[in-house]
């Protein structure tokens, strides 16, 4: 038995438990006889091993006073000042198993050995985050690259209730990529026990019954962190993970300095806080493939986590720029709109001015940081605004499109207007870490076994019906200037 003292005593409760709730039913099956005998059987044998560790404990700390007694007042000193656990026990010789970082080398994934009687919600929190950051280290399917960013929306985002930790945990275990795996080739009866357990434990962090969790490496938000987004905005934006439905931010005005004589009372230069806020809404996708699409694909677990990620990127490319805001994230275009961000200039046309005119409206604070954004066309019809060289832009514009536009990058959107008619919204110029993107960690997948036709008859298809949730909002309007053509 390789169980710590401090294990050990866990397991004993957690026996103990078990056996009252077995004994307090007024009949018992025969599962539950054996169960009840099992755990009497295990009780036996663990507490003969916490004993058998305590004697080792007490006789090592006689041999230490010993030595240290051998050695002298010296030696004394030191090892009356052994920061010994509160049970007397934390530092045995088995080098203090019950640590955190010795836990990182055994199964972060087995919860059934963390402590929380006698321990604050910051303690435990802080091992489950530990446990994460190891089981990271450890998980199946995945890359450097997954690796790397799984570990940053761990360090950065998770909250005080450990939300992503205990996520990342529940869903980045073997059983449980095992599990889902055979859940999405259709043959969930060849789940074993402890694969339908970390179903189960995972189930249990889901917002509503049914479904399955994607597991956390292969989960989108994960994937496209890692690999970069397609759609240049996500690139451009600031990004954040969310635990809950809605995204709370805090911003604030300029602080108000003045110079003021020796030894006068300071004035109340605290500036007006606010607290902006991206709601989260569902977006949902389903994927069908065929039964023999199914059958031949080698590895159809990478292959449906390559789909979810594509057909959300498809899908944000164009509400983070026209989104309504209404059960679906603000564009950036709608947040701006009618906004004083708005600049109404040209009629019915995009001269040369609309461009600087953007420039000079910015506050020189949000500059530093600008990016343009827009849709090809509207940059090649830049690109003819100056046929003399370049002297007009201040830089040439060379091949294709041109990374800067008047010192500043430029960036493209397919869902942005094309034209540069009357009422167009044409092309916007700002500091986009002001346009958020809240992502909440957590896909969930439902597994369809069969589709039907028109007829009610399967077509030979299994389908994947999944859903998450994504907000985007611009947290402070006054960071951008849009162009709107007369």
């Amino acid at each position: 038995m390789e169980l710590s003292h401090g294990q050990a005593v866990i397991r004993l409760q957690n026996i103990k438990e078990e056996l009252e709730r077995l004994g307090d039913k007024p009949e018992l099956t025969a599962e539950d006889e054996s169960s009840f005998d099992e755990l009497t059987r295990e009780f036996a044998e663990v507490d003969n091993h916490r004993r058998q560790l305590e004697r080792k404990a007490a006789l090592e700390r006689v041999r230490s006073a010993t030595t240290a007694t051998q050695r002298g007042p010296a030696a004394l000193k030191v090892q009356a000042g052994t920061p010994y656990g509160s049970d007397g026990y934390d530092l045995d010789p088995v080098l203090n198993p019950d640590s955190v970082e010795d836990r990182r080398f055994r199964n972060p994934w087995d919860l059934r050995d963390v402590r929380t009687f006698g321990r604050s919600k910051e303690e435990v929190g802080q091992e489950l985050r530990s446990r994460a950051l190891s089981a990271i280290e450890k998980m199946q399917g995945a890359n450097d690259r997954v690796r790397s960013a799984a570990t940053d929306i761990i360090e950065q985002w998770d909250d005080n209730e450990s939300r992503i930790a205990k996520l990342c945990l529940a869903t980045s275990s073997p059983e449980y990529l095992r599990a889902w795996s055979k859940v999405a080739r259709g043959v969930g009866h060849m789940i074993s026990p402890d694969e339908r357990d970390a179903l189960e434990r995972a189930m249990s962090l889901t917002d509503s019954a049914g479904g399955y969790l994607v597991p956390f490496q292969l989960d989108p938000t994960v994937i496209i962190t890692a690999n970069g987004s397609l759609n240049q905005i996500r690139r451009i934006a600031r990004q954040v993970v969310a635990t809950g439905d809605v995204w709370n931010g805090v911003s604030a005005g300029s602080v108000t300095w003045a110079f003021a004589q020796e030894a006068t009372e300071a004035g109340d230069n605290a500036p007006a806080f606010a607290q902006p806020s991206v709601q989260l809404f569902k977006a949902q996708g389903f994927v069908p493939i065929s039964i023999e699409a199914l059958q031949d694909e080698a590895n159809v677990t990478s292959e449906v986590a390559r789909l979810l990620a594509f057909g959300r990127e498809e899908l944000e490319a164009s509400k983070f720029i026209a989104g309504s805001g209404s059960n679906e994230p603000f564009g950036i275009v709608t947040a701006l709109t009618g906004t004083s961000a708005e600049l109404t200039q040209g009629t019915n046309t995009m001269p040369i001015t609309s461009v600087y005119g953007l420039d000079d409206n910015l506050p020189a604070r949000y500059r530093m940081n600008a990016s343009w954004l827009g849709h090809r066309k509207i940059y090649n019809v830049v690109r003819q605004f100056d046929t003399a060289g370049g002297a007009g832009m201040w830089v040439q514009l060379r091949d294709d499109q041109p990374p800067q536009l008047l010192g500043r990058s430029t960036y493209e959107a397919e869902a942005m207007t094309s034209t540069v008619t009357t009422g167009s919204r044409n092309l916007i110029y700002g500091d986009f870490s002001n346009y958020v993107i809240a992502d909440r960690v957590g896909m969930t997948v439902e597994f369809i076994p069969h589709l039907v036709g028109s007829n009610r008859r399967p077509t030979g298809q299994r389908g994947w019906y999944a859903y998450y949730r994504v907000g985007a909002d611009s947290v402070n309007d006054g960071a951008f200037r849009m162009n709107k053509v007369g």
